[in-house]
């Protein structure tokens, strides 16, 4: 028989849920189910990524949550359309702001002011007293076809009794029986994470759980043969979970977003507005003539920002810095936006893309179809201050900050691991120091012995094990440093907003992949400590020799500041001042800026292990002979003689070696920074 599964709890129910959204989607597909809906806690923390999995293993999601009221009930809500999802999220963004953080303060009330659009699963309590039977009744007086009661079989030796009491009770409230497993792992492999994961919660051991744990492991994905099975008196129960999931078509896809348009001239669009302001920006920059380069530099990047309709975006980030400079605020823009001559005739940021030959498909590409990211500093005593006026500006129902996950690593896995399999806190404590050595699934007996401890204590094995498969699961979710979000209607339509730590600030549930994975666009107004050095360091200029310098007129490639650094004087000297790059600063001798954006570049683990140091200086010095293959390479490498150092450079390669778009050499360049991870580099092999 057919069947979905309605309850299941992923691991954004902190501490509750034994396996990832991925995993989850993956197994239900495999089980051959209808749709797998995630429910977790009074949340919607995981619903992207679960989104995201499903559409890969080629299930149907339904997004949902499970209520947990303060008066004990627990409901599941799903949302079957658009409408109703902003009702549930904005339903949850009620109960977080009136609670500390992390917590969640919902009455059965606030439900009915948000029930419209919604289907409601109401989970009984393992023995349903008088109380609930006529709370039942209400709530399917209320919702009168939108109103069911969950079933679960517990393998407790009485459940055929149960079950039938409970089928009673929904035929006499009208809220007819619905089969689910209460899910919280996707294999019963997961069962011990899972109870380790409980006794994390409860600040307990595996031996001081008792009755705090599952008695079986049981919550695992079920075929829809074996929920049949398990409901063979009522098989109507399983059959309902299709007619329920086929009710609930809402799809994170939906969620179109609109980015808020500051108010423009009137008779002028957005994208006209900001051509204005990039030309005007450009005359300021290049002068009174510029250079027909430049021009069609300008030209291309405003085609491709109209096209993809970014224009709301680029205004918005230019006010928010024109703010920070009337306020006489150190700002400067960095990471992909410096690709962009519209971000620097605009000045966002102070890199001239035309003159360091940069490429705008880094930042921003039609066949990426992936939102612009673009990272504002901001001096770190001041940042504050414009934090706050992107609240004012927009309200706080408009502009949220997005969240970090948390998520646990290798010495806080065996350190948490540890401490509920009951081992003390010197053997915790020497695992903790020295997990990082072992490798494989299996424990390595010599690693173990080194530390002094037994490689066949079974306990040991357990922890190391079950502390690898915990690495990489979320603990909770923090603030992110400066990433914020704005929405041109209520932004608790779109995602929950709950409370940060932090006074005066909120917080959204997603992060920034989830964003990403949406099309919802961020803006990073992050803080910079030598933003502030320099804004000091111009302050006291003036006050002892009366001159007052912006960041713009600070004068060039002073040699006196040279040859202090090739002395390896640099403590206090942003981005040079570690031990590494004191080594090299006289081995390079940088004369230049450019020779210093080498210096910063070379120093790392990438230039290291590829072998591109000693070959380069060794060209510096004169003791190696420069040549390149080609002409076109010649025009790649010739700054950094013939020594491929920088992303841009292999992106180049890739355009004029292999015949690659710009579009594709980005998504060679990622692959290139994330192949510990995603392991997809090789799909680039054959082209290049």
């Amino acid at each position: 028989m057919s069947y979905a599964e309605l309850q299941v709890t992923s691991n954004f129910s902190f501490l509750r849920g034994g396996s990832h959204a991925d995993e989850l989607a993956i197994s239900a597909a495999a089980l051959g189910l209808t749709a797998i809906a995630i429910t977790d806690r009074n949340s919607l923390a995981g619903v992207v990524r679960a989104h995201s999995a499903a559409k890969t293993a080629g299930i149907r999601l339904l997004v949902g949550a499970r209520l947990d009221l303060q008066s004990g009930l627990s409901l599941l809500c799903f949302p079957t359309d658009r409408a109703a999802y902003g009702r549930l999220s904005q339903l949850l963004t009620t109960g977080r702001r009136r609670a500390p953080k992390g917590e969640c303060w919902l009455e059965l009330d606030d439900v009915l002011g948000h029930d419209e659009g919604q289907i409601f699963v109401v989970l009984p309590p393992a023995e349903p007293d008088q109380a609930f039977i006529e709370q039942l009744h209400r709530l399917g007086e209320t919702w009168p076809g939108h109103c069911y009661l969950a079933g679960h079989y517990l393998y407790s030796g009485d459940d055929r009794r149960r079950l039938a009491h409970l089928a009673a009770l929904a035929e006499a409230a009208a809220t007819p029986l619905v089969a689910t497993n209460d899910v919280h792992y996707h294999t019963p492999g997961r069962r011990i994470l899972q109870d380790v994961l409980v006794c994390i919660r409860e600040h307990c051991t595996l031996a001081e759980a008792g009755f705090h744990l599952n008695a079986n492991a049981e919550r695992h994905l079920k075929s829809g043969d074996e929920m049949t099975r398990l409901f063979a008196d009522h098989p109507d129960a399983v059959a309902r979970t299709v007619e329920l999931a086929d009710r609930c078509r809402f799809s994170l896809a939906e969620l179109a977003y609109e980015y808020p348009a500051d108010p423009v001239p009137k008779g002028r669009t957005a994208q006209e507005e900001l051509a204005r302001l990039t030309w005007a920006g450009a005359h300021e920059r290049y002068g009174t003539v510029i250079d027909q380069e430049v021009i069609e530099l300008l030209r291309h990047e405003l085609e491709l920002i109209g096209e993809l309709e970014y224009a709301p975006y680029f205004l918005t980030v230019h006010d928010i810095v024109r703010f920070a400079r009337e306020r006489d605020i150190l700002c400067q823009g960095r990471g992909s936006a410096a690709n962009s001559a519209v971000c620097y005739c605009l000045g966002i940021t102070a890199v001239d893309p035309a003159r360091l030959d940069l490429l705008f498909e880094r930042f921003i590409s039609a066949e990426r179809d992936e939102p612009p990211d673009i990272d504002v500093d901001f001096e770190h005593e001041r940042r504050e201050e414009v934090i706050q006026y992107v609240y004012e500006k927009y309200g706080r129902h408009r502009a949220g900050m997005t969240a970090t996950v948390i998520s646990y690593r290798s010495k806080s896995a065996i350190r948490e691991v540890g401490k509920a399999l009951g081992l003390s806190l010197d053997v915790v404590g020497a695992l903790a120091d020295n997990v990082w050595g072992w490798g494989g699934d299996e424990v390595e007996g010599d690693k173990v012995r080194e530390i002094g401890l037994n490689p066949d204590d079974p306990t040991v094995a357990m922890a190391i094990r079950l502390a690898r498969e915990l690495k990489g699961f979320p603990r909770h979710l923090s603030q992110h440093v400066g990433g914020f979000v704005i929405t041109r209607g209520p932004l608790s339509e779109v995602v929950p907003i709950t409370n940060a730590a932090m006074a005066d600030r909120t917080v959204i549930e997603w992060d920034k992949n989830d964003l990403d994975a949406l099309g919802i666009l961020k803006i990073d107004l992050l803080s910079l400590g030598m933003l502030t050095c320099i804004r000091k360091g111009l302050d006291l200029i003036a006050a002892h020799y009366g001159k007052r310098f912006s960041l713009a007129t600070v004068p060039a490639e002073d040699p006196g500041v040279y040859d202090m650094l090739c002395r390896a004087d640099s403590i206090g000297v942003f981005q040079v001042e570690s031990r590494a790059q004191m080594t090299m600063l006289p081995r390079l001798r940088p004369r230049n800026f450019y020779d210093l954006v080498i210096e910063v570049a070379i120093v790392r683990p990438g230039p290291i292990q590829g072998d591109m140091v000693h070959p380069y200086l060794r060209r510096r010095s004169g003791k190696e002979r420069v040549d390149f293959p080609s002409d076109d390479l010649r025009q790649v490498l010739g700054k950094t003689l013939g020594i491929p150092l920088f992303q841009e450079q292999a992106m180049r390669i890739a355009i004029v070696a292999a015949g690659f778009t710009p579009s594709e050499a980005d998504r060679l360049r990622r692959a290139m920074a994330t192949f510990r991870h995603t392991g997809t580099i090789h799909t680039f092999r054959q082209k290049m």
